[in-house]
């Protein structure tokens, strides 16, 4: 298996939202990036059939020929479907069926396609569909931990929360009597909307949720940049946006940073610190 040598086997990471539009499939794209950038094999795999959209994210969507319904299927072989990205060595991409539905998803096919990719990777992305149905319970089936997406508003952070009690209640995991280990990755944040009361603070939405922090993404025109171009924010040019990813990417992997509230804007640029929960 992949990393036995060094006692580390590969790590399957569902990212997902109770609610759609917070960043989820930005977020899957720029966490896939990130580890690949600190020379871990990663894939990222896009659960949301019938609309796909990482490959456009991830600016492979002219090179897909085979996905991963049809390796599910039998259709394909594995090695087929993958698409090796052209400008970070350690990072593919396994895309999904825009003319299949999400009863497509299998559980057998889709523990097949990851037992298989856990011998390659050192991490496995599933980019999870928003919502709690078919696609989203098999995105989380399998995963060792997840990373929950939430804007700091009420309807998007009461999502979250039910997100949450499927993980511990919907998973493989917990069918065994184990937990799976959630942080929480706050999108869209902005200090002048908080101040206003528009938003909710971060404390606030850590009160809810009752996770750990994994990071903090400021509102940026870099990301719909990044988006537009066909490149995961983290390689993009230097932004608020790229840098909080890569720290949050770097926690992910097992560093023990604090969590900075970033901005593009001149003034406040450090922001405030939070102390990360163990």
């Amino acid at each position: 298996m992949k990393d036995e040598a060094e006692g580390k086997p590969c790590k399957v990471i569902v990212v997902t939202s109770g609610k759609g539009g917070v960043g989820k499939t930005t977020s899957a794209g720029a966490i896939a990036a990130g580890l690949a950038k600190r020379g871990k094999k990663t894939v990222v795999i896009d659960f949301d059939v019938g609309l796909r959209n990482l490959d456009m994210i991830m600016g492979v969507e002219r090179r897909v020929v085979f996905d991963f319904i049809n390796v599910i299927h039998g259709d394909a072989k594995l090695k087929q479907a993958l698409i090796r990205d052209k400008r970070l060595e350690n990072l593919a991409i396994l895309p999904t069926s825009q003319t299949r539905d999400k009863d497509a998803l299998t559980t057998e096919g889709v523990k097949a396609v990851l037992d298989e990719l856990r011998e390659e990777f050192d991490y496995i992305i599933c980019d999870s569909p928003a919502g709690i149905e078919r696609g989203a319970l098999m995105a989380m089936h399998f995963a060792d931990e997840a990373v929950i997406v939430t804007n700091p508003e009420v309807s998007s952070v009461r999502d979250s929360d039910r997100v949450l009690g499927l993980l511990n209640s919907k998973t493989a995991r917990a069918e065994d009597g184990q937990e799976i280990k959630a942080q929480v990755l706050i999108t869209r944040h902005d200090q002048q909307r908080i101040d206003t009361g528009e938003m909710m603070t971060v404390e606030d939405v850590l009160e809810i949720l009752a996770i750990p922090l994994l990071g903090i993404i400021p509102e940026s025109k870099a990301v719909l940049r990044a988006s537009n171009l066909g490149m995961p924010v983290v390689l993009d040019e230097p932004s608020a946006a790229s840098r909080a990813y890569e720290s949050a990417v770097a926690r992910l992997d097992g560093e023990d940073l604090e969590v900075k509230v970033e901005s593009d804007r001149p003034r406040g640029f450090m922001g405030r610190l939070f102390g990360r929960s163990a």
